[in-house]
């Protein structure tokens, strides 16, 4: 079955940095575009980042445009988020996400495009 595993996650201060990662298994995982949400107490899940097959196109958030990077090893089956000058903003649950089409990849930030996530990893930053 699908799964898929975030880590990476922990408190930093404002300025930090942090490298998230999520382990994909159950799947072909280099025919997929995958995708980075979050989500804070008391808001909707919010679309970060998303990246292709390739690891050549990606798409980001305006709010983190700059400061994250998303990247992808289909060697290892891994997905990334580099989180550099984190905020206290950034503060969430982070989870990653597959979407749900193979034939049709869109580096698109619309949760509903996403069919497999994680269990999330929670990210806080202190100002």
């Amino acid at each position: 079955q699908v799964q898929l595993v975030e880590s990476g996650g922990g408190s930093v201060q404002a300025g930090g940095s942090l490298r998230l990662s999520c382990a994909a298994s159950g799947y072909s995982y280099s025919d997929y575009c995958m995708g980075w949400f979050r989500q804070a107490p008391g808001n909707e899940r919010e679309g970060v980042a998303a990246i292709n097959i390739a690891g050549s196109r990606t798409t980001y958030a305006d709010s983190v445009k700059g400061r994250f990077t998303i990247s992808r090893d289909n060697a290892k089956n891994t997905l990334y988020l580099q989180m550099n000058s984190l905020k206290p903003e950034d503060t969430a649950m982070y989870y990653c996400a597959r979407l749900a089409i193979s034939t049709w990849c869109t580096t698109t930030l619309s949760r509903n495009a996403y069919d497999y996530w994680g269990q999330g990893t929670q990210v806080t930053v202190s100002s």
